[in-house]
């Protein structure tokens, strides 16, 4: 753990406070789960935290959505209404934002997701979260797009409109602002 990826301790007790209170305002997130249990891995896994700040401080609202009982692993994820606003008007990945030859955005959502340590979500994990809540009203979240797909210079990215979760293909170059991503973190 480096440095300037961990928290100073008022830092990671306000981070906790908050996760806690949005842990237990959402228990249909996370049924059978206890909160002792998930902080107790939180803090066996504290570098993890540096992430979920991360994720928090975009505009996130990181939430968990699961647990692996094979590894152990609880699931956090972006679980904001919208697409992060802190995460928009990024296209999909480098090789796409070095295509660019006019107006290129800031960034892109694959470096900008593994900067702060996390997955951008597949279409099986944002089909799984549109079960918990309805996310993406408005806006749409970019998804780990397969390799056949990325190939041919397209991406995915999902929403939720008139009642159903969609998910759609796009040229990976191209941003848009009301377009973000969601990410997975696993503590």
């Amino acid at each position: 753990m480096t440095p300037e990826k961990t928290l100073a301790p008022e830092q990671r007790d306000e981070l906790l406070r908050l996760l806690q209170a949005r842990f237990a305002q959402h228990a249909n997130r996370h049924p059978n789960l206890q909160w002792a249990e998930v902080r107790a891995r939180l803090m066996a896994h504290e570098a993890r935290l540096w992430s979920l700040q991360q994720m928090e401080a975009s505009g996130g609202e990181p939430d968990v959505v699961g647990h692996d009982a094979q590894t152990g692993e609880y699931l956090f994820c972006d679980c904001a209404a919208e697409s992060p606003a802190g995460r928009r008007s990024l296209c999909y990945d480098l090789p796409a934002l070095e295509s660019r030859k006019d107006h290129p955005p800031v960034g892109n959502a694959v470096d900008a997701a593994a900067a702060m340590g996390i997955e951008l979500l597949t279409e099986a994990q944002y089909r799984e979260l549109q079960r918990l809540g309805r996310f993406d009203a408005k806006t749409s979240s970019w998804l780990l797009t397969p390799a056949p797909i990325r190939q041919l210079g397209g991406a995915l990215f999902g929403d939720y409109r008139y009642g159903q979760t969609f998910v759609y293909h796009n040229g990976a170059a191209s941003y848009y602002a009301a377009r973000g991503f969601r990410g997975m973190l696993r503590v």
